[in-house]
């Protein structure tokens, strides 16, 4: 089975083009929501996180408390890090088995959501990516719109992705800049795996 990612820095529209292929039949993987899943779920996640960050990790209802882990995780880089190299590879393996099932389901060809292909090293789990891009300029106003962040917030949030926002060789590139049918593009890039 294929895996192809689509990927793409914050309002660039991924989640666009993943609902569309979704609703054209395939299967994707969120990335973002199943890492939040696993952070709440599996037990080996929670175990981890209250070790790195303290049983406060979590309400006294189960819950992530995001509060403290965002406290604790983001603005320090070796408490980022610790976080990441807890989550990343426990959703890579989650990722790996939701395909082994779709696989073994007969499924052909799935789709694997992700703002962060390279950071979480999936780039070297897939077979193909989609990149999907816009300009700051479209992106800045659309993430303001869905958030309540301010341009600068936002503006801060793409720097923060710049290892993430380059096409590499080798990948699709989708342009969702507003004037772009996005539609058409992926029809093209489906079909060229028909071919």
């Amino acid at each position: 089975m294929r895996l192809i990612a689509i990927t793409g820095g914050i309002g660039s529209g991924k989640s666009v083009v993943a609902r569309m292929v979704q609703v054209m039949g395939y299967q994707v993987y969120d990335c973002d929501s199943r890492a939040k899943a696993l952070m709440t779920e599996d037990d080996d996640v929670r175990r981890q996180l209250m070790e790195a960050f303290g049983a406060e990790t979590f309400l006294a209802d189960g819950s992530l408390n995001r509060q403290h882990l965002s406290a604790v995780a983001f603005g320090n880089n070796e408490s980022l890090s610790r976080l990441n190299g807890i989550v990343h590879p426990a959703t890579a393996n989650d990722m790996l088995q939701w395909g082994r099932k779709l696989a073994d389901g007969g499924a052909q060809v799935a789709f694997v959501e992700t703002a962060l292909l390279r950071t979480a090293g999936l780039d070297r789990l897939m077979d193909e990516v989609w990149h999907v891009t816009a300009p700051a300029s479209v992106r800045i106003p659309r993430v303001m719109a869905r958030s309540g962040l301010t341009a600068q917030q936002v503006q801060d949030r793409i720097a923060s992705q710049a290892a993430e926002e380059a096409v590499a060789p080798g990948e699709h590139v989708i342009v969702n800049d507003g004037v772009s049918p996005i539609l058409p593009q992926v029809i093209h890039l489906l079909n060229s795996k028909q071919q």
